[in-house]
């Protein structure tokens, strides 16, 4: 069996910048990605705009040409393809990482197709892939969606927008903008106020006019078929509804890291044990990259502020291989 220098996990910014360092650097690597290129930015939904300049997205020293000074998710999967075609990435798509065991000083990595030998490992499996439950009755219904894709199906709807942050205030505005009956929980007395700057105001004075019913300090007790009920500061409210779109967040997964045996740490951020100036974790040889080094604060990176761990992994690999010789 062929032995890799480096078997990356992820092909989302984070595992492609590591996958171009490796191959300005001549390293044998293989970039394993369980769903589609870039597969978190391309489940966002269908109209999102970054709030990073489409500058601070780009990577590979390839510049990233967008129409405005915000690129879209249409604009973002056009740039991260062209970038993967000209630098010609090794990726296998839909196949999904199953084990990790070692072997000597090699790690096996078992797949859902096959088998590899590999001296490193990099994991950039970020963390969209795992929402973050309201844990409460009803919440399996198929009216209750944890992503949002796309206002037209809410048309004429009632819909309860869980949540105060980006998300939330996005989904909230754009359904109501095309006809929904929108109402929003937030569990705190008012909304993330570093929501995009050109959202929080637009929202705030959609809620103000009662164009959009806000409940604050209020939390979902119970969800059924054509209701909700909330627990808000004057008591128990039920209200109509047709459908939840809960903006709750994500988070790593972490049942994943920890198969592969890496530690958590126990504080209540719950972020992956790592050495942070080479980013490898507690198994050696065995690195993190991107956002899922964040635990449960996954608002603290974006792309903007991890393009740089690609440099910073792949330097140390081949300060290790440069040792051996």
């Amino acid at each position: 069996m062929e032995i890799l220098d480096i078997l990356i996990i992820g092909a989302g910014p984070a595992g492609i910048c590591c996958g171009i360092e490796a191959k300005k650097n001549e390293l044998n690597y293989r970039i394993i990605e369980k769903g589609v290129l870039v597969n978190s930015i391309y489940h966002f939904p269908t109209n999102m705009t970054f709030f990073s300049t489409s500058k601070k997205l780009e990577i590979g020293d390839t510049p990233f040409i967008s129409h405005t000074d915000k690129p879209t998710r249409k604009e973002a999967l056009e740039y991260y393809r062209r970038i993967v075609e000209s630098w010609d990435l090794k990726i296998n798509h839909y196949e999904e990482v199953l084990d990790m065991i070692p072997e000597n000083t090699l790690y096996r990595i078992k797949t859902s197709k096959r088998e590899y030998l590999t001296k490193s490992v990099v994991i950039g499996s970020g963390y969209f892939d795992e929402v973050r439950k309201l844990n409460v009755p009803g919440e399996d219904l198929p009216k209750v969606k944890h992503y949002y894709d796309d206002a037209h199906p809410y048309i004429g709807q009632k819909v309860l927008v869980i949540g105060a942050a980006n998300s939330a205030c996005d989904v909230a505005l754009e359904t109501w903008q095309k006809g929904s009956d929108v109402t929003m929980a937030v569990r705190g007395n008012k909304l993330y106020q570093k929501v995009k700057y050109w959202i929080l105001p637009n929202i705030e004075n959609r809620i103000k006019a009662g164009e959009i019913q806000a409940y604050f300090n209020t939390t979902v007790k119970e969800i059924s078929a054509k209701e909700v009920v909330l627990l808000t500061p004057d008591g128990e409210k039920v209200i109509e509804n047709d459908f939840v779109l809960a903006m709750t967040g994500y988070k790593p997964n972490y049942p994943f890291l920890e198969k592969l045996g890496i530690k958590i740490n126990e504080d209540e951020d719950k972020k992956p044990v790592m050495n942070p100036d080479t980013f490898e974790s507690n198994l050696k040889n065995v690195y993190l990259a991107g956002v899922v080094q964040a635990g449960l604060l996954t608002s603290k990176l974006f792309i903007e502020n991890t393009r740089h761990h690609g440099e910073i992994i792949i330097k140390d690999i081949l300060d290790r291989m440069n040792e051996k010789r």
